[in-house]
């Protein structure tokens, strides 16, 4: 194969074959290569995209978490390049939990992991966030609390209610990440949601929910009655 695109027949070309045949025609490769816009001397931008993919096991999800320098691992991507594809990958997210105009309230434990699972279904740590809600329902605010290691992190009540009070949120949804994979609480998972609950009540404040995310599945305490 040669190593220069522009030899190749039109409509195998990556940016040509989109324009002609629309977006959902290209594959992972192809939509990479056009991100790298080229390749090297030895390889064409399809070819790196190719062995890039094949460093993530064909893992579009394994291959958002990579570091920019676990990216130069495939030779012929630079700093330039990797940071550009990390640049693309962030937007994605950040498009995948933008609250949609269609969807302005949390009618459900669905609604929410929609909204806030992409920040944290891929991570290899803990975070807990929480979801402010106004008295329809409607999201006013979301923002990320503390941050641990492996198998857990700290829920701090105190803070947690003083910012709900500081945005005049009559509820709240307290959001945290399993990186373990198990969706299921532990026992302080229950004690932590029975406490905020509590303390969230004195203000006026309800928990809604405490949802634990844990790859692409959750497990939500209002769903189970908890």
């Amino acid at each position: 194969m040669t190593n220069n695109i522009k030899t190749w027949q039109i409509e195998e070309r990556p940016r040509e074959k989109l324009i002609a045949k629309g977006k959902e025609s290209l594959t992972n490769a192809e939509l990479i290569a056009i991100i790298l816009r080229s390749g090297n001397k030895e390889k064409t931008a399809v070819d790196l995209a190719r062995e890039l993919l094949e460093l993530s096991d064909n893992k579009l999800m394994a291959l958002s978490q990579f570091s920019v320098e676990k990216i130069k691992e495939t030779q012929g991507i630079g700093d330039t390049k990797a940071i550009t594809i990390l640049a693309a990958f962030e937007l994605g997210m950040r498009l995948c939990s933008e609250i949609p105009e269609s969807i302005p309230l949390i009618h459900s434990s669905a609604d929410a992991v929609q909204i806030i699972s992409p920040y944290l279904r891929t991570l290899q740590h803990e975070e807990c966030w929480v979801m402010f809600l106004n008295k329809a329902n409607k999201l006013i605010g979301k923002e990320k609390i503390s941050q641990g290691g492996i198998s857990s992190t700290v829920i701090d009540i105190k803070i947690i209610v003083k910012k709900a009070v500081e945005k005049l949120a009559s509820s709240i949804i307290l959001v945290h990440n399993h990186p373990s994979g198990s969706p299921y609480p532990g026992e302080q998972d229950r004690k932590q949601t029975a406490a905020l609950k509590e303390a969230a009540s004195y203000f006026d404040i309800s928990l809604l929910d405490h949802i634990i995310i844990a790859g692409n599945k959750f497990y939500s305490f209002s769903d189970e009655n908890c």
